[in-house]
């Protein structure tokens, strides 16, 4: 459950677009995910959402969603959570497609940033269709974050995700990989990798969990493929036997390392194998890791990518302004050992006022657990 709560009729039909936009995140990319719905006499009549690149966007799947329930949109409202576009790109405008269905107003989230796709507003209400603009603005745009990304970087969206006790502690002193969260939270995590093209992890990870990193969701489609593996190391494996990853799937495996790693012995042992070794700028322990992200959103096709790593990995990403999003699960647990590994660590701060702040954006219980979806202030 959901800790935001709609305080109107309007803010309740957009949260419904937005749990619908949120079906389609993954499948859309590199477009942004959106959803919308019909309403007539204070009712939902017809929903929809934009389900896969190339396909229908949101407000024409809602209107084909009215048609076959025979629910004429003629003076109805339609709420969408991203401005409807105004070019024909892939599927022609949907302003056109509200125009022609008759609907009487339209309920926009946030405006779209694309200038080749904007103006839907200014169109639809020279056509004499009220538009109202900004409802759940700040959510509908938290939507669209990672098309403004792939709009403005380099960079597929990283996402980063944490368990932790309420402590702060991701693992006991000893380091076995044990459960932190509860089986629900888990399952999440599983929803995370199906829509991730690469899952990343540091090399403390590699070695102390020795994981498959693949994706065990439930009804996964046969043509699925799971993402790459990607390993975050200056130490590259002596024996590569000994390790999950290389012994089931190295074709599918990237270790990101220093120079002087990859132009080793070991390196050589994994290339052999199938595996790719990337060297990256920096030094071993304060890798650049902007590159090789740069190069799996080119090289690989990768739009998000699922970083798991431990805590000085993390901060890592944070510290290099690559956690575009943070999802972090609060196991209802106390560890209280100054000894067990942090959740994020390796750096130094003196003083709150270096913290690194966060806004959070969703709130939500998930099984036992609570799952924080945080973004930079």
């Amino acid at each position: 459950m959901s800790s935001w709560k709609a305080t109107s009729a309007s803010e309740a039909f957009m949260d419904r677009a937005i749990q619908l936009a949120r079906r389609g995140r993954g499948a859309t990319a590199p477009n942004p995910c959106v959803g919308a719905v019909l309403v007539r006499d204070g009712k939902i009549v017809a929903e929809g959402w934009h389900t896969r690149f190339g396909r229908l966007h949101a407000e024409r799947e809602c209107l084909a969603d009215a048609r076959e329930n025979d629910v004429d949109p003629r003076g109805a409202t339609m709420f969408v959570t991203l401005e409807p576009c105004n070019h024909h790109g892939k599927t022609p405008p949907c302003t056109e497609a509200l125009i022609e269905a008759g609907v009487a107003e339209v309920v926009v989230g946030t405006r779209d940033p694309n200038p080749v796709a904007a103006g839907g507003v200014e169109k639809l209400r020279s056509h004499g269709i009220k538009v109202t603009v900004g409802v759940c603005e700040q959510r509908c745009r938290d939507l669209i974050d990672d098309f403004l990304l792939w709009q403005n970087s380099h960079s597929p969206y990283n996402i980063l995700k944490m368990a932790a006790t309420l402590d702060g502690r991701i693992a006991a002193r000893a380091r076995k990989p044990e459960a932190v969260s509860c089986p629900e939270s888990f399952a999440r995590v599983h929803e995370l990798r199906a829509m991730a093209g690469a899952v990343v992890i540091g090399g403390n990870t590699f070695y102390a969990d020795n994981p498959s990193l693949t994706c065990r969701k439930k009804d996964l489609p046969a043509d699925f493929v799971q993402p790459l593996a990607v390993v975050v190391t200056s130490r590259l494996p002596e024996d590569p036997s000994r390790f999950t990853l290389l012994r089931e799937r190295p074709e599918r495996t990237i270790f990101m390392t220093s120079k002087t790693a990859a132009r080793s012995p070991q390196a050589d042992v994994l290339r052999r194998r199938g595996t790719s070794v990337w060297p990256l700028p920096g030094r071993a322990g304060a890798l650049v890791l902007s590159c090789g992200f740069e190069r799996l959103r080119y090289d690989c096709g990768c739009h998000y990518t699922l970083c798991e790593g431990g805590g000085r990995f993390a901060m890592a990403l944070i510290q290099q302004g690559l956690a575009d999003e943070l999802i972090h699960f609060v196991a209802p647990r106390i560890l209280g050992d100054d000894a067990a590994p942090a959740a994020y660590s390796g750096r130094e701060a003196t003083s709150m006022a270096q913290a690194l702040d966060f806004r959070i954006a969703e709130c939500e219980h998930v099984g036992t657990d609570l799952m924080l979806t945080l973004r930079s202030r």
